[in-house]
């Protein structure tokens, strides 16, 4: 299978007997995507024959499932700062949310002004502020319906994955995903994409599925701004959640530590649009080139044994780390 899928990728469009083939191609889905030549994604296998799963599709943008509807258009709104520079104090409309009392968030000269969460100048530029690193708080951000500039510094998620990456098969846990440059701490990675589905549909994927806990390693529930008292509808209700099983980015990939070097935050662009926030991957740890890329995929909760029936049931951990927990859930 992988000789065929490298003779397609080599002599794609030019010969006859391959071209059936480029659809079901992981190294075509991934020329075909924008971030491709500055910041290419490559696969490796040097471990056994095994290749990705023929029914899986490397996507660059969330698709929506059914039901699943974006906010309408009069409820959209961005930013009317005059310049990208203004976009870092509290009147741009991008950062109307933040709570005014997190001093972490406001700027030394001028208390009352708040700025965004990244480091706007010198050599940290483009960098999550230190103080969010371990925070949980969400990330707003400038997006395409502001009228501040594309290079607005608010806009390092919007801008896409600027770092190359490589899909690795790992000697004992399956697929893992390494960097191919240094990464610097508060440095973005990429966004975990998928299928953005509702809660009855996750559940139900999750029963379908022959192992349910295998299941839960791909599904992450779009949760952040679930609030029983909110005036949104959207956000009263179960969140939705996003499945990379079968569609996703090269994040999908990456593997679970116990201590990781890459953690998930909410980002949040539109605010119409929060029950569909991004998930977006930054480096908590200096990350050096060919190291294992990896984050925790229940955010340092520990798995209560009580709560199961017995530990064969539970899912083991294979991260390998001192402060590895044993079990996932």
């Amino acid at each position: 299978m992988e000789t065929l899928r490298q003779a397609h990728f080599l002599e794609h469009g030019q010969n006859e007997e391959f071209s059936s083939d480029e659809q079901d191609c992981h190294w075509c889905q991934l020329r075909a995507m924008p971030s491709q030549v500055s910041a290419p994604v490559t696969l490796k296998n040097e471990v056994d024959a095994a290749v990705l799963p023929h029914n899986f599709r490397f996507i660059d943008h969330m698709v929506l499932g059914a039901g699943v509807e974006p906010a309408e258009a009069s409820f959209r709104s961005g930013c009317i700062c005059p310049n990208s520079a203004d976009c870092q104090y509290s009147a741009c409309l991008c950062l109307a949310e933040l709570d005014s009392d997190d001093e972490s968030m406001q700027v030394d000269e001028h208390p009352s002004k708040k700025r965004y969460s990244y480091h706007s100048s010198g050599p940290r530029k483009g960098l999550l502020r230190s103080k969010l690193l371990n925070s949980k708080w969400p990330l707003y951000e400038c997006h395409s319906g502001c009228t501040c500039s594309p290079q607005c510094p608010n806009r390092v998620v919007e801008r896409g994955r600027t770092i190359p990456l490589q899909i690795f098969r790992t000697k004992d846990r399956g697929w893992g995903v390494r960097a191919q440059v240094n990464i610097k701490v508060g440095q973005f990675v990429d966004r975990y994409l998928g299928e953005v589905i509702s809660s009855e549909e996750a559940d139900k994927r999750r029963n379908d599925s022959a192992i349910s806990q295998r299941k839960d390693v791909y599904l992450f529930a779009l949760d952040k701004f679930t609030d029983s008292r909110s005036l949104d509808p959207r956000l009263r209700g179960a969140p939705l959640e996003v499945d990379g099983e079968f569609m996703s980015g090269p994040t999908r990939f990456i593997n679970h530590s116990c201590d990781p070097n890459l953690r998930i935050f909410a980002r949040v662009g539109d605010h119409a649009d929060k029950h569909i926030h991004d998930l977006a991957l930054f480096a908590i740890k200096e990350i050096h080139r060919g190291e294992e890329l990896t984050f925790d995929y229940v955010d340092g909760e520990s798995c209560d044994d009580s709560l199961s029936a017995h530990p064969a049931e539970m899912t083991k951990c294979l991260c390998g780390s001192p402060k590895c927990r044993k079990y996932l859930w």
